[in-house]
């Protein structure tokens, strides 16, 4: 078992899947020779050939509908969107067409297409590059959205959704693909859709969060423990569905929460969470719900983001004026 970082786990799951699968295809901007922006599809084309792993033009609308087509002929797309905010070209391909197949068809057709794009605050992109829109995703039926925080659910996730016979929005935080590495198995793994993980157990209070936000959830969770404070650390994973019963069973467990999203505030993945929470266990709840985000602007340009984004110490406030309520 090695020392991955995501990128490299990414990749891993890439050519197992391929191996494995001859139906799967990958595709994209500048995929294919240059192994992609952030090279997580690097050597792919050169060991599985031009059909298989190929480039895409300039176009997202194109790229949709394409793999659309493909999933539709029996073949399993991978696609990659270079960069998640410009979703807005493919959307149609996404919510209107992938993600009422299998209603539209009684349940007859499968759409097992996995959409990959970098996203993400931390590295100073242009702009449109760095959007968290995933919010957009997880509000469309039909959909799963899939964030990994670390590289062994990267790379387990990613077979999971690649084998997966509905859509999957497999989103990958830009400020996680080399920041740091964890033991990740050389073998094909599945880390399962639609549940949660306990990153941390605590007993005082829970964080709920997902992706880059994990890390930061992390680093508050280890200077509130200088205190004794107690911080327990769940990772949706998958935002859309969410895993309700973990989550409830966090919030019973502790009796206080904060919710954390690096998106802007409105309409977000934290909303939905603070809404269930509110509806399945409000009596278990002995503080108000906390919830620690972006502000509801435009994401800045690169000299500000540092200042916009939520941080460790954002959320170590807010566990603080949650435990004091």
């Amino acid at each position: 078992m090695a020392q991955k970082t995501m990128i490299q786990a990414i990749t891993d799951a890439l050519a197992l899947e391929m191996e494995s699968d001859e139906n799967v295809l990958v595709f994209g901007e500048d995929v294919g020779k240059n192994g992609g922006v952030f090279r997580a599809t690097e050597g792919l084309q050169a060991k599985f050939g031009e059909e298989r792993v190929f480039d895409t033009p300039l176009a997202e609308s194109g790229i949709g509908g394409l793999a659309f087509g493909l999933a539709l002929e029996g073949y399993r797309p991978v696609p990659e969107i270079q960069f998640f905010g410009f979703v807005f070209e493919v959307m149609d391909s996404i919510v209107g067409q992938m993600a009422r197949t299998r209603y539209r068809m009684s349940g007859t057709r499968n759409m097992p297409v996995t959409i990959r794009s970098p996203f993400g605050g931390g590295v100073h992109t242009p702009e449109l590059h760095s959007d968290n829109l995933e919010g957009l995703m997880a509000q469309s039926p039909g959909l799963r959205v899939v964030i990994p925080s670390n590289p062994y659910d990267a790379k387990g996730l990613l077979i999971a959704a690649i084998r997966s016979n509905d859509p999957v929005v497999f989103l990958e935080h830009m400020k996680l693909y080399r920041s740091f590495r964890e033991e990740v198995p050389d073998e094909a793994y599945e880390v399962p859709l639609d549940k949660a993980g306990i990153t941390r157990e605590g007993t005082d209070i829970s964080i709920i969060t997902y992706g880059a936000m994990v890390r930061e959830a992390i680093k508050a969770a280890d200077n509130l423990a200088k205190e004794n404070i107690s911080v327990e650390i769940v990772d949706l994973r998958t935002v859309a569905p969410l895993d309700i019963a973990t989550i409830i069973a966090s919030v019973e467990k502790t009796g206080r929460v904060v919710v954390v999203q690096e998106a802007q505030k409105q309409a977000g993945v934290a909303a939905q969470v603070v809404s269930e929470i509110s509806e399945r266990a409000i009596l278990s709840l002995q503080a108000p719900i906390g919830r620690v985000s972006a502000p509801d602007t435009i994401f800045p340009f690169g000299q500000a983001e540092n200042i916009w984004l939520p941080n460790a110490t954002d959320i170590e406030a807010k566990v603080r004026e949650i435990l004091a309520f």
